[in-house]
């Protein structure tokens, strides 16, 4: 779907930190941070940095009149402006800015733009926003599907549905892909899902495919991801298979 050679190699201090930290720090006076009436003004500005600066300003910012001036944003012809827009939106969340972030992202050329829309609808806590964020772990570049990983975890704040739903591309990814980061955010995100299930097929599937990344990952920071997982969702089953797999000398 995307080019792979767009972002190919992931840096884990990078792409696991809080993605409003890589738009770096905005010089300021002594004094209030920003002024809200003045960067509302400057989200309708026809510059192009003044918008960026205003939409970098929102994402710390909550103020749920910036959002109509945001949304209109995500297709900026400045990346930098609609990766801006997007983080934006991912701390202001509102549920009219759920359709324009999902448009962009099946549009989006830019990866580390799509990376931000991942982001904001993750944040959205929206059904709408499943199939979006499986369809971008299925097929977009890395630094994609590792966000697209952990944003698929807050469907556990929409629904029972929507957690179902959510856990079978997880485990696809756990056991194929080929990034061990992105295998790891795979572990997680299972993780507090399954926190949120009954013990039901769903939850037993999920737990067996911990189990098998557990014990057979090619990276051990993979396996020790699957290992903090099952001790979280504290399966009784997981726990003793634990034990026995340490015990062996396996891990």
């Amino acid at each position: 779907m995307y080019d792979e050679d767009e972002v190919t190699t992931l840096d884990p201090e990078v792409e696991f930190a809080d993605p409003l930290d890589q738009l770096g720090p905005i010089e300021e006076e002594s004094g209030p941070q920003y002024d809200p009436e003045e960067m509302l003004q400057l989200l309708e500005s026809t510059a192009t940095q003044q918008r960026m600066l205003a939409a970098r300003a929102f994402c710390e910012l909550e103020d749920e009149r910036a959002v109509p001036a945001l949304i209109s944003m995500l297709d900026d012809g400045c990346p930098l402006v609609r990766v801006s827009a997007a983080y934006a939106l991912g701390r202001n969340t509102c549920a009219t800015a759920v359709e324009p972030l999902v448009k962009q992202l099946s549009a989006d050329w830019n990866g580390y733009v799509r990376k931000g829309l991942v982001w904001a609808l993750g944040n959205s806590r929206d059904g709408r926003a499943l199939m979006p964020l499986v369809d971008a772990l299925r097929t977009d570049i890395p630094a994609v599907r590792l966000w697209a990983a952990s944003a698929l975890a807050q469907m556990a704040h929409v629904s029972y549905e929507a957690v179902i739903s959510a856990i079978p591309p997880l485990i696809e990814a756990l056991r194929r892909d080929a990034v061990a980061a992105i295998r790891s955010n795979c572990a997680w995100s299972i993780g507090q899902l399954c926190r949120e299930l009954p013990s039901n097929v769903v939850y037993n599937t999920a737990v067996d495919a911990l189990l098998e990344t557990f014990a057979e990952d090619d990276d051990l920071g993979v396996r020790e991801d699957a290992r903090s997982a099952l001790l979280k969702i504290g399966d009784t089953r997981g726990l003793q298979t634990i034990e026995d797999i340490e015990q062996d000398g396996f891990f």
